[in-house]
């Protein structure tokens, strides 16, 4: 039985299934979701999930845009590096030849978490232009303190450590530790949500995966040229994120005072999969300022 999660056997009923295609790109296969029509809306997930967090928002989405969303490297159903690299530099070098491969330069970007993080390295090397993003419960602060070594060494251990990436596969088995590690985000997402979490979380490659991008995190060089962005940013904010802070985004707009802070009084760290239509909102209010759309005739 393979560690990675297999597109017939985890993949069966995959969200969105018929909207999948598997693209060499690089040095990686990646499984990558397409649909829609219209300017191009590029959806980058945190760490730890893959394009079924997307289910509900990219049909939405669809309706106006061509939405590309990838399984980022050692997520969901796209290959791990060979070389084990994920810092952020490698996701957002790695994600970069995806997009040249898909001959795609996206309009708007939409992240989440960790993804957003990705998004605004990939921006300030000008792989985007002027593209705005949006950004749900941006992961955009190092792990603080003098514990921050210690916490990027354990995920670096756990990541080269197979008993233990075995082990947490293992104990994800238990539908009730998902639930509870869902809960743990602040959000309340649907069984279905939750069952798909866990498919995932049940394969140690996925595991290995996400605890890689963790023990490579390192977001400073991103924080420090932040002033140099020149995308739109809008940060979209979960009142009862367990994840990330809500008081990262005012700390980001304090070195980024053009940003733009939208609240969402009540949602977690998966704000986009409870309420996907006020994310959707939020995406058409940004894409009509910047002319990608037109307003909807009532």
């Amino acid at each position: 039985m393979s560690d990675r999660p297999d597109w017939a056997v985890e993949g069966r009923d995959w969200p969105n299934r018929g909207a999948s295609r598997f693209v060499t790109a690089g040095d990686l296969t990646w499984h990558v979701q397409t649909m829609g029509q219209g300017p191009v809306v590029l959806l980058l997930h945190g760490a730890g999930a893959a394009t079924h967090s997307w289910r509900d928002l990219m049909p939405m989405l669809a309706e106006r845009f061509t939405v590309v969303a990838p399984d980022l490297p050692g997520h969901g159903f796209t290959a791990m590096p060979g070389d084990n690299r994920q810092s952020l530099w490698d996701m957002a070098r790695r994600t970069t030849v995806l997009m040249e491969t898909l001959q795609i330069r996206p309009s708007l970007v939409v992240a989440h978490s960790a993804g957003a993080a990705i998004a605004l390295r990939m921006s300030l090397d000008g792989r985007f232009g002027e593209a705005p993003i949006v950004a749900i419960n941006g992961a955009l602060q190092p792990f603080a303190g003098p514990v921050a070594p210690l916490f990027r060494g354990l995920a670096m251990g756990l990541f080269v450590n197979p008993f233990a990436v075995h082990l947490f596969a293992q104990a994800a088995r238990d539908p009730a530790r998902v639930a509870r590690l869902i809960r743990g985000t602040g959000s309340v997402i649907d069984d279905r949500g939750v069952e798909l979490y866990g498919r995932l979380l049940r394969k140690p490659g996925h595991v290995a995966g996400t605890l890689g991008m963790m023990g490579s995190w390192d977001i400073s060089d991103v924080l420090r040229s932040l002033p140099q962005l020149i995308a739109e940013l809008t940060l979209v904010v979960g009142t009862r994120d367990q994840a990330v802070p809500p008081s990262v985004a005012q700390e980001v707009l304090a070195s980024l005072p053009e940003a733009q802070i939208v609240t969402l009084p009540g949602l977690g760290h998966l704000a986009h999969e409870e309420r996907p239509d006020l994310i959707v909102a939020i995406v058409e209010d940004v894409a009509r300022r910047h002319g990608l759309i037109e307003e909807t005739q009532g």
